[in-house]
């Protein structure tokens, strides 16, 4: 039998008897106010600096050469409007260039400093400088079972399910849509189950994307209900279009463009992304790899400005990576933590509120490889201080698959990787010398009981909720168990009392007026 094997083997057989299990864990009285919490949404990161200040500098400026000798193709002709009207150039060839001084001027008056609200307050992303915040996207086909090993097809209940686990995890910050509505087989309905099941499941900021332009009424009519009237929406949009505007290499996306045009002039933050593959739809080398995310971005800059100056837009620069042996993708790689942490780089010296992908998985299972992918990709992407990280966590086999108890373990995995980010405090209290003098000069020679140490336990020092520090003794009188076992009892924990968070009568009216597949 292979490791993973080994190690699911005896999940499976406690899988039924694991949620009364004892464990060392810090409890607290209450919760902490935000500003003394160890760990918190938007700290800022940005100590990792993998591109030196020549590299960021060649960056821009092949980024800038390519827009203006190369182009973007396919643009639709509202965009070759839009665009040319800003002053881009329509080749003989069908290409739009970008000259230089078109772009540097709608980087002036691009947005910054924007904030994605939630229907929450106490949610709101606000996107400025390093500022880092962790969470979900994707679209995966298939739920992944890491008691049976089985991966299945993944239902609007699931993605329902993963919104309100989501919605009681701390160290993830907002949800993005996770996976496709795969027994919704109507592509209208599905774009709706899938915004629906998002705002059912989570008062945290929400994205979404749309599969036809066609589709964006039907859904800012939902989106007007649970708001409460238009002016409420505009006032406070909650809801972000992930929108994949181009389809590199250098390509505009017609219908997403469309879709785009819309949603900026209803009020919708737009995601820019760009996703190509390093060695595929993109080149090879990490720093050209980011030179192409960098000028299919800028585009989108230059688009959504021309539409609406100022229009709250993140620069969604998301190359990924290419296994060369093969060509797939190869998301939990090295190589994909530079790309990220790369271009968050690039995101502040262009001073725009950023996201790429992080803690992606190629493992299919929540094991080892899948922490250490995790672990590295999701470090390094807050410790460069990237605002968005997405895809964070959930996400197993390079976005094919979802798994709702690695939800769980992420959240573990992100308090520590946001500790991370949050570094070490150095202030005249925190390396005076007096605590020393008490223990060690007549004192009882440890800090265990000091005044120092009880008051930062918890205000310094972040637990896991599910990751198991007892000794060996511990462990095998609690019946040693896996942290698998501890994750699906903390899941089932939170689904079984985390429910629908719309408004009782604003659910029956919109399960009225449209066909909503979850529970």
């Amino acid at each position: 039998m292979s490791d993973i094997g080994e190690v699911c083997e005896p999940a499976r057989a406690r899988a039924g008897r694991s949620g009364g299990r004892s464990a060392r864990v810090a409890m607290r009285a209450a919760p902490l106010a935000d500003d003394v919490r160890p760990v918190r949404a938007g700290m800022p990161g940005g100590q990792y600096k993998p591109l030196t200040e020549a590299g960021i500098a060649q960056i821009h400026e092949s980024a800038l050469q390519a827009l203006e000798e190369i182009g973007l193709s396919q643009a639709p002709p509202s965009g070759v409007e839009i665009l040319t009207g800003a002053g881009a150039v329509l080749g003989d060839d069908g290409r739009i260039r970008f000259p230089r001084a078109l772009v540097e001027d709608m980087l002036a008056v691009a947005a910054r400093g924007i904030t994605l609200h939630a229907r929450d307050p106490k949610h709101d992303l606000h996107l400025s400088g390093s500022n880092v915040h962790f969470g979900t996207a994707g679209a995966a086909v298939h739920i992944v079972d890491p008691i049976t090993l089985d991966y299945r097809e993944s239902t609007a209940q699931d993605l329902y399910d993963a919104a309100r686990l989501v919605d009681n995890l701390d160290n993830i910050h907002f949800y993005q849509r996770t996976m496709v509505c795969r027994d919704v087989v109507d592509n209208k309905e599905m774009d709706l189950n899938t915004l629906y099941g998002c705002l059912a499941g989570t008062r945290k900021h929400v994205g979404t994307s749309f599969s036809d332009p066609a589709h964006v009424a039907d859904c800012f009519e939902m989106l007007y209900t649970v708001a409460g009237g238009e002016d409420k929406w505009r006032e406070r949009p909650f809801v972000s279009n992930s929108n994949c505007f181009v389809v590199p290499p250098m390509k505009f996306a017609e219908e997403s463009c469309i879709t785009m045009e819309d949603c900026i002039r209803r009020g919708m933050p737009m995601l820019l992304l760009s996703a190509g593959q390093a060695g595929a739809t993109a080149p090879a080398p990490i720093a050209l790899t980011i030179v192409q995310a960098m000028a299919e971005c800028l585009a989108g800059v230059v688009y959504v400005n021309a539409i609406k100056r100022g229009a709250p837009a993140i620069f969604g620069t998301w190359p990924f990576v290419s296994d060369l042996r093969t060509g797939a993708m190869s998301g939990g790689s090295a190589e994909q933590a530079l790309l990220t942490a790369g271009c968050a780089q690039m995101h502040r010296f262009y001073d725009l509120p950023g996201g790429a992908a992080s803690g992606i998985s190629d493992s299919k299972l929540p094991d080892m490889q899948a922490g250490w992918e995790q672990g590295i990709t999701n470090a390094l992407a807050g410790l460069s201080g990237l605002n968005m990280c997405y895809e964070a966590v959930g996400m197993h086999a390079s976005l094919l698959g979802f798994c709702l108890e690695s939800l769980v373990l992420g959240d573990d995995l992100l308090g520590q990787a946001m500790r991370l980010v949050r570094g070490i405090d150095v202030t005249p209290d925190s390396t005076s010398i007096e605590a020393m003098k008490e223990v060690c000069l007549g004192g009882p020679g440890h800090y265990l009981g000091s005044d120092q140490t009880l008051k930062l336990m918890q205000t310094e020092y972040i637990y896991p909720k599910v990751g198991n520090r007892m000794s060996p003794k511990e462990w095998n009188e609690a019946g040693k168990p896996l942290l698998l076992d501890r994750a699906i009892a903390r899941k089932n924990e939170i689904l079984a009392k985390a429910g629908n968070v719309i408004d009782p009568e604003i659910d029956r009216a919109i399960r009225q007026r449209f066909n909503i597949y979850f529970k």
